[in-house]
């Protein structure tokens, strides 16, 4: 295969450093500031390859999915007019096929991937990126629709970019290039805290000016520690995307065991393709907690176990490095076990060091059932941390 033999050569389709730090430059001195300090591993030092065929059983997971969560009864019981942006879904890549790990509703990265393919576009390397013409259009665009779909034709005016104490998070540089965006477009756009915000009996406010639409990218899914945002939400006093709704939707991850249940999906009348598309495509999924432990425990080498309420890999452990502590924690706690799927390799050679193999996770920006973007992560260690030498956001090219 032509991509896993580019991926073995660590000399392949290297990034040119010189053209993104234009590109870092041309955005302005404060995301220069803020995507140099403490990011020296942001963006990986080599393009990852994948083949027509994963790309094309990553396209079919991910179709897949789409029918079964538009199925009656599914979340019917929950209320969601937006369809919700920036869906992540994750796969990892080897030599049995694309496996889908899991489904993320506040994916972060879309708008430095975009940047980074733009910084690239001039660069001589082999396959084809896998994004939509203009990443950064198609992003204001889905925003604009999710505000049509709510407001219809009302204007939209004020956009909050809502994060946790944002600027010490580690993506708060693509908060910059969202809101810089926005602005582009006219709109006016604020990078703020949660605690910020003020529900009003007619609005979300910020320092006294009304909020129209919220871009969430806080990771209390639920908004339960958010009190004045929830209350706006629930009232529909403002476009919340994603929410709660999509959440729980898409990227609870007991959902995976129904998307990997074959009785539940033949019971569900899911067409076969589908749910052939899912049992090849996402790792077998099962809830833990009440389960046998001593089974678990004499299985575990074969799972990995992840929190329900988990995200970014916290609380997440292969099973083969389990202690037994740890196991019986796990035990006593709410998780799901997914059936192993080893992530693929990318041979990296960082300036000044010897090549080295870093593991690598392929994730898919969908918006309403479309790939706008594909990007990779490399790393070495057990989940994404950008801390490797040579790893961080990664172009994707397909290959033949």
């Amino acid at each position: 295969m032509r991509a896993a033999g580019l991926n073995a050569d660590a000399h392949s389709a290297r990034l040119d450093r010189a053209a993104l730090d234009a590109a870092i430059r041309k955005q302005g001195a404060a995301f220069q500031q803020a995507v140099t300090q403490g990011h020296e591993h942001l963006f990986a030092d080599a393009a990852l390859f994948v083949s027509a065929v994963q790309l094309q059983q990553m396209q079919e997971v991910i179709a897949a999915v789409e029918r079964v969560v538009k199925l009656p009864g599914w979340n019917d019981d929950i209320p969601h007019v937006c369809l919700g942006v920036f869906y992540g879904s994750d796969f990892h890549l080897n030599a049995q096929g694309a496996h889908l790990i899991e489904i993320n509703t506040n994916a972060g990265g879309g708008f430095l991937n975009a940047l980074l393919l733009e910084s690239q576009r001039e660069i001589d390397m082999p396959g084809k990126a896998v994004a939509v013409e203009d990443p950064g259009q198609a992003f204001l665009d889905m925003f604009m629709h999710e505000w049509r779909l709510a407001r219809g034709a009302a204007p939209l005016q004020t956009i909050a970019i809502v994060d946790e104490r944002p600027e010490e998070q580690y993506l708060y540089p693509e908060f910059l290039l969202a809101k810089d965006l926005f602005g582009r477009a006219g709109l006016a756009a604020h990078i703020v805290d949660p605690s910020a915000l003020l529900s009003r009996d007619e609005g979300l406010y910020l320092e006294g000016c009304k909020v129209d639409l919220v871009y969430n990218r806080l990771t209390d899914f639920s908004l339960q520690q958010y009190p004045q945002l929830r209350s706006a939400y629930e009232k529909q006093q403002v476009v919340l995307t994603p929410a709660p709704a999509h959440y729980h939707r898409y990227a609870d991850k007991r959902k995976l065991v129904l998307l990997t249940d074959d009785a539940w999906l033949h019971a569900a009348n899911v067409p076969q393709a589908s749910v052939d598309a899912l049992l090849q495509g996402i790792p077998h999924t099962r809830n833990v907690r009440g389960e046998d432990a001593e089974h678990w425990w004499a299985d575990r080498k074969q799972w990995f176990f992840k929190p329900v309420s988990g995200y970014g890999g916290k609380g997440a452990y292969r099973g083969e490095k389990l202690t037994r502590r740890v196991f019986e924690e796990i035990m006593q706690a709410d998780y799901v076990a997914q059936r192993l799927a080893l992530p693929g390799e990318r041979w990296v050679r960082a300036e000044g060091a010897e090549p080295q193999a870093l593991k690598y996770d392929v994730r898919c920006y969908v918006y309403d059932g479309q790939i706008q973007l594909v990007a990779a992560r490399l790393y070495q260690g057990q989940t994404t941390n950008f801390r490797t030498p040579g790893g961080g956001f990664a172009l994707v090219r397909v290959v033949e």
